[in-house]
C-alpha cells in the first residue's frame, strides 16, 4: 500500500502521541508499505517535500508551547499528492489543522481514511479556564471525524462514550508495550541511592507532562498524606511542563528530574515501587503499560489503560472515576493498598508485569496494518454521515 501518514506531533517531540506514531510509520515501512509522513516542520529543520515526507509549516500551540500544529490547506496537500504519488490511503493521527485539511482533502479526491482518537481536547478546556469553549471543541473533533471512514479509539471504554455522542465507525485498538525495554530487570540500586532510597524505603513515582489536565497535583498530595502516615517514603517525578515549577516549590521534599527516555526512562521505572497515574483525562495512558511491565505496584483511576489492562487488588490498584475531595479520597485509598503491596516480591507486582507481557506492541501494530488494509481495499465505501460541515 502507499499510505499518506498525517501527524502534527512526531520526535523529536517526545509524548505518547508522537512515539506511538513513529513506531507506527515504522512497522508500515518494514511491512513494505510505501509510506508518506505529513508532518510539521521543527525549528531548525530543513524544509522537505518528497514521495517520502512532507515537513509543511507549523505554529506553536498556545497551551503547549513545546508542541506545534501543522499550517495547510486541502488544495496544498492535493497538489502534494498529485506532485508525489497519491496514496491508497489517509491516516490521521492528531485533529489539528493538518488533519483536518487531510481528510478534506482525502475527500476531495475519493481517497479512503481513517483518524485516531487519542486525545481528550475537550476535556482539557476547563483546566485552562476555557469551559465554555467545551462544545465547541467537542463538534469540531465530531465534525473531524464524521469526515474519516474508520475512526480508532484505544478502549470499549472510549468506544462507548464516543458513540453514545454521535459518533460512528469506531474501531477498538489498543496500545502496546515494549515489555523487553520496560522490565524489573533494570532496577539500578545506584540510582536508588541518589532519590536517598535505601532497600527498607519505598519510592513513588509519576512519569508524565506536568500540565493540569494530567492532574499531578494529586499525585504528589497523595505522597504527602501517605508521608505524614508512613515516615521514610519517597518520591520521584519524571517529565517536565508548565506545573514543574510551582509543584517544586510546593513540594521540596519531592525529586523532579525532569524528562527521561529510553534506557534512563525504563531504570527510572524499575527503581521504583509504586506508580500513581492521577489523570482523569487520559484516552489511555501509555505510562500505566510501562509501569506495569516495570512491575510496580499500580495506583490509578479505573479508566484508560488502567481500567482495561489492570485487575483491581491483582494486577495494581483502582479508584472509581470521581472530581474534587472523593476524588482524593478514593485516590489515597487506591495508593495506600498499592503501597501495602509493593514488596517487590510481592504477588501484586508480579501480576503487574504479566499483565502488561500480555500488551504486545507486535500485535497492536499487525492490527492496525490490517485495518489499513481491508480499508485501502474497501475504497472507502464505507456509510458516511449525511452531512459533512
Amino acid at each position: 500500500m502507499r499510505i499518506a501518514y498525517v501527524t502534527e506531533t512526531y520526535p523529536p517531540e517526545i509524548n505518547g502521541v508522537s512515539l506511538t506514531a513513529e513506531r507506527s510509520v515504522a512497522h508500515l515501512r518494514n511491512a513494505g508499505h510505501a509510506v508518506q509522513l505529513v508532518r510539521p516542520r521543527q525549528p531548525g529543520e530543513a524544509a522537505r517535500r518528497d514521495a517520502d515526507e512532507w515537513r509543511c509549516a507549523g505554529a506553536r500551540i498556545p497551551m503547549y508551547p513545546d508542541l506545534r500544529y501543522g499550517l495547510a490547506v486541502p488544495a496544498g496537500l492535493r497538489a502534494l499528492w498529485r506532485d508525489t504519488g497519491l496514496p491508497e490511503l489517509v491516516h490521521v493521527a492528531t485533529p489539528g489543522p493538518l488533519g483536518w485539511a487531510a481528510l478534506r482533502a482525502a475527500r476531495a479526491l475519493g481517497l479512503p481514511s481513517s483518524a485516531d482518537f487519542r486525545t481528550n481536547f475537550h476535556a482539557y478546556c476547563g483546566h485552562y479556564g476555557l469551559g465554555l469553549l467545551e462544545p465547541v471543541v467537542f463538534g469540531y473533533l465530531r465534525r473531524l471525524h464524521a469526515m474519516a471512514d474508520c475512526n480508532f479509539v484505544p478502549t470499549p471504554e472510549l468506544q462507548r462514550q464516543l458513540a453514545a455522542r454521535g459518533f460512528e465507525r469506531l474501531q477498538v485498538l489498543g496500545r502496546g508495550v515494549d515489555a523487553r525495554r520496560f522490565t524489573p530487570d533494570k532496577r539500578d540500586l545506584r540510582l536508588r541511592s541518589d532519590w536517598n532510597a535505601g532497600p527498607d524505603h519505598r519510592v513513588l513515582l509519576h512519569v508524565g507532562r506536568l500540565a493540569p489536565e494530567k492532574n499531578p497535583a494529586l499525585a504528589l498530595q497523595t505522597f504527602e498524606r501517605l508521608a505524614a502516615r508512613r515516615p521514610g517514603l519517597r518520591m520521584v517525578v519524571v517529565g517536565d511542563g508548565p506545573l514543574r515549577e510551582s509543584l517544586e516549590r510546593a513540594h521540596p521534599a519531592v525529586r523532579f528530574v525532569g524528562m527521561q527516555t529510553g534506557t534512563a526512562l525504563a531504570r527510572h521505572y524499575a527503581s521504583a515501587d509504586v506508580f500513581l497515574f492521577p489523570s482523569l483525562t487520559d484516552t489511555f495512558g501509555n505510562v500505566t503499560l510501562e509501569a506495569l511491565a516495570s512491575g510496580l505496584a499500580v495506583a490509578a483511576f479505573d479508566t484508560g489503560a488502567a481500567g482495561q489492562h489492570v485487575r483491581d487488588g491483582a494486577s495494581g490498584c483502582l479508584a472509581p472515576p470521581c472530581q474534587g475531595l472523593a476524588a482524593a479520597d478514593a485516590f489515597l485509598d487506591a495508593a495506600t493498598r498499592a503501597l501495602d503491596a509493593s514488596a517487590p516480591d510481592g504477588l501484586l507486582r508480579m501480576e503487574a508485569r504479566l499483565a502488561a507481557t500480555q500488551a504486545d506492541w507486535a500485535g497492536v501494530q499487525r492490527r492496525f496494518e490490517q485495518h489499513l488494509a481491508q480499508l485501502a481495499a474497501a475504497g472507502g465505501a464505507l456509510p458516511r454521515y449525511a452531512a459533512l460541515a
